[in-house]
């Protein structure tokens, strides 16, 4: 069986990395998709970074930490509740549970009669994706929120002065704020 766990991985963050590690523990036997969600967005406050450089981030994290069975494919958005689990199906290669937190997601693919998977989150406070984005940008203890090899992909590619200009500059949609 293959479970799908969709994030916007803005970056990809100890929360996701021990959400992957927890799911490939209590499913062994099963892969896992790690879809990364609004793949078509980057250089936003909200989406900093690129499908690829998220993409990145994600296979440099998973081979580090050795967790095997996870293929990572970007989705992009539809725009359209209505028809996007029957995209995914047609997208994606085949999948029979979903793990999420996001309620709209819940709903969507329980009506489509999938399983349905509220992981444990660890730290949520801590390690939540804006949060993360506030430290690069302020350019303070963001390091020891990311796994390793995310750390120093995000300095080659110069994530905080990115961050920095996004959160004070043009980009700034999306939401968030810097403290």
């Amino acid at each position: 069986m293959r479970g799908l766990l969709i994030g916007r991985f803005q970056p990809f963050h100890r929360g996701h990395l021990s959400v992957v590690r927890t799911i490939r523990a209590d499913r062994p036997d099963d892969s896992l998709l790690l879809g990364i969600g609004s793949a078509q967005e980057s250089f936003t406050w909200k989406n900093p970074f690129t499908a690829g450089e998220r993409f990145e981030m994600i296979a440099r994290a998973i081979a580090d930490a050795d967790i095997a069975r996870v293929e990572v494919v970007p989705i992009p958005d539809i725009h359209q509740h209505a028809l996007w689990v029957r995209y995914l199906e047609g997208f994606l290669p085949p999948f029979e549970r979903i793990y999420t937190h996001n309620p709209l997601t819940e709903l969507l693919f329980d009506r489509a009669g999938y399983e349905v998977v509220r992981p444990r989150l660890v730290d949520r406070r801590r390690f939540e994706g804006v949060h993360v984005r506030e430290r690069l940008a302020s350019g303070r203890g963001w390091t020891e929120l990311v796994p390793p090899p995310v750390a120093r992909y995000l300095g080659t590619i110069d994530a905080p002065a990115r961050l920095h200009l996004l959160a004070h500059g043009e980009g700034r949609s999306g939401g968030g704020r810097l403290r």
